[in-house]
């Protein structure tokens, strides 16, 4: 089915469109074409969206029809709009301009690249004690096969008594260990989403899960997150109405790349729209443990669901190291016992040595997460300052938590200023890589997960080829790069 948006709704994603910078010296409606392309590119308004009818529109906005037709045939000259007589106009991107969502590999080490592609910390200083008190605890585990699907009773006991502190009681038959986050993701997504189901994101959102949605043929489509204001409630429910998809995938939780927290009211209506639909919502939870700035946490996704429609996935990377393969799915006993047997077919479980460790740093969790929280509060400030004073055009949201901010350029540069900078020594992860259909071009991802020296000189050097994109462009072909 497809998504429309109403008068109403577009006048509120436009706000002060004919006051923005540069517009008094245009016709209205060259204004109102601008703005919506902007929205187009920006990611705020998908693709594949029916606009409302033009008396609609122009009553929302108070102008004439006169002009919001204008506009719209500006639209579709332009190639940003598609019509047909009698049905509606939808949102398109000119000449069928798409951006690959496949993963990506890593290349080879380089010491001297400062990489702003991994919002992900180094390990904190207990993992090496963690480690050897696992590996002395091993031999217990030695008398048997070492394959266990769902993972260790230990680990999941722990697991979920995390759970039932957070307001959701839980018990370890709801929760399957996996070898990381990613999947934890792909399980649910194997078992959940046939070839081209209908599947709803948040735009921008983790490409790896865009990386894996592709990977099961999904018919994917977008709520378009505002960069300073985050989700608009009323039009995520409306998609998730309109759209009726098979299965939701959010990032309640300081939302990778906008770092922004979904409210608890929205959360609550949320789970009340997927029960409606018959969705199944997955809610990535990797970044619930760093609330910055004592910002309080709203309660868990799943706290409101009486349905078993609520998965929640997390993970020991962000909080405590990438080189944890650790993760979980937290579900519905029935719906952890198929993931369990379907989890068979992929690998026969995490080591056990990793699941050893990864339960003695979540037993000293108050310590390390801690210290994690005041070392990303110091380096986002760092990083922040820098941002204003090296590159004061730019826009950015600070966020009260998580390791990245979501920062708007002074033009659609992204891509330019991401290859551009791999000359100065510095990695980055340009914005399109975070949507679909080449939109985002106007942002770009900045973890604050390094020490805060390299992040100021990092925005430096950034800082330095930026203003060069404006005279010369030099195209050349880079190695993929991994993005966490």
């Amino acid at each position: 089915m497809t998504t429309s948006v109403r008068g109403g709704q577009l006048a509120r994603l436009l706000g002060q469109w004919h006051s923005l910078p540069g517009r008094h010296r245009s016709p209205g409606y060259a204004a109102l074409a601008g703005a919506i392309r902007g929205l187009l590119s920006d990611g705020r308004l998908p693709l594949g969206v029916r606009l409302p009818a033009e008396r609609e529109l122009a009553e929302s906005l108070s102008v004439s029809r006169t002009t919001v037709s204008a506009a719209y045939r500006g639209l579709r000259e332009s190639g940003h709009l598609t019509s047909r007589r009698g049905a509606g106009s939808w949102t398109t991107l000119p000449n069928g301009h798409r951006v690959a969502t496949s993963g990506l590999w890593t290349p080879d080490e380089d010491l001297d690249m400062i990489d702003l592609g991994v919002a992900a910390s180094a390990a904190p200083v207990e993992l090496v004690p963690a480690a050897r008190a696992a590996a002395d605890d091993l031999p217990r585990f030695l008398g048997t096969a070492g394959y266990r699907p769902a993972g260790l009773s230990e680990l999941r006991d722990t697991v979920a008594a995390n759970y039932t502190a957070r307001g959701v009681p839980t018990s370890a038959e709801q929760i399957l260990i996996t070898s990381g986050t990613q999947q934890a993701l792909d399980l649910v997504l194997r078992l959940s989403v046939p070839a081209g189901a209908p599947v709803l994101v948040e735009l921008p959102t983790y490409p790896n899960a865009l990386a894996a949605l592709a990977a099961r043929r999904a018919r994917i489509s977008t709520h378009g997150l505002d960069a300073a204001t985050g989700w608009d409630a009323e039009l995520l429910l409306g998609a998730l109405r309109q759209t009726r998809p098979r299965l939701a995938y959010l990032i309640p939780e300081f939302q990778n790349p906008t770092g922004h927290l979904m409210p608890a009211d929205l959360r609550q209506r949320l789970v009340a729209a997927a029960h409606a639909t018959g969705t199944e919502l997955v809610a990535d939870e990797s970044f619930v443990d760093l609330p910055l700035d004592g910002t309080e946490m709203p309660p868990p996704v799943a706290v409101f669901d009486r349905h078993s429609r609520v998965v929640s996935i997390g993970g020991m990377s962000k909080a405590y190291w990438g080189g944890i393969r650790i993760g979980w799915v937290r579900a519905s006993a029935p719906l952890v016992q198929r993931l369990a047997a379907l989890r068979v077919g992929v690998d026969m479980g995490s080591p056990v040595l990793e699941q050893l460790v990864a339960v003695r740093l979540l037993r000293d969790a108050e310590t390390i997460v801690a210290a994690r929280r005041a070392q990303l509060e110091a380096r986002r400030d760092a990083l922040a300052a820098a941002l204003r004073e090296h590159l004061p055009e730019w826009r950015f949201f600070l966020p009260s938590g998580g390791t990245m901010l979501w920062a708007e350029l002074d033009g659609p540069i992204s891509s330019a200023l991401a290859r551009a900078a791999e000359d100065v020594g510095v990695r980055l992860a340009p914005g399109p890589r975070f949507g679909l259909d080449g939109t985002l071009e106007r942002f770009i991802r900045l973890p604050y997960a390094l020490p805060a020296d390299e992040l100021v000189e990092a925005i430096k050097r950034i800082a330095s080829v930026r203003y060069d994109l404006d005279r010369a462009s030099r195209p050349t072909w880079r190695s993929p790069v991994v993005i966490a």
